[in-house]
């Protein structure tokens, strides 16, 4: 029997300033996303919940819960940026050029911008990105940069479903 493992992710020693990640799996927003996750966070903009309100602006619809655009586009770079996360430092020019519909299908991509050795913890680095999302037409609708602090090979603590593969990737 042969056992396969999905990927560790990335470590501090994998990435390389000026790459780009393109992140595979693209996310169609739906409305029960939206209302769920606008309910979730409070957020009482009737430009998210009501949709005869929504239908009266200059849209002409709902708009996606901009911090749900924002969770979904950082959540698409982890598995490529983030999967060994130590921590997330910071997040700086969170920009939204185009707006996000119901229906709208997000897909997004990251450069690394630079990278650095930890000065307080020799088993990390630190990489600054870049990450785009974008539309099914390719239109941006956010950018934003991210400061991430990740494990170097072999020092990230493993889990039950490592089976020994951690550092390995």
């Amino acid at each position: 029997m042969t056992v396969h493992h999905t990927s560790t992710g990335h470590f501090f020693e994998d990435f390389v300033p000026g790459d780009v990640y393109e992140h595979g799996v693209g996310r169609t927003i739906t409305t029960t996303d939206n209302i769920w996750f606008t309910l979730l966070t409070q957020n009482t903009a009737a430009a998210h919940l009501d949709h005869a309100y929504a239908a009266r602006t200059e849209f002409g619809k709902p708009l996606v819960n901009s911090t749900l655009t924002f969770a979904l586009v950082n959540g698409q770079s982890v598995r490529d940026i983030s999967h060994n996360v130590i921590a997330n430092l910071g997040w700086d020019d969170v920009k939204i050029p185009n707006p996000v519909f119901e229906g709208d299908t997000v897909y997004s991509r990251t450069e690394i911008l630079e990278k650095r050795e930890s000065r307080s913890r020799p088993h990390a680095g630190l990489l600054t990105v870049r990450t785009e999302g974008f539309n099914q037409d390719g239109t941006t609708i956010m950018t934003f940069r991210r400061t991430v602090m990740v494990y170097k090979r072999g020092q990230r603590p493993s889990t039950a479903g490592d089976a020994g593969s951690e550092g390995t990737s």
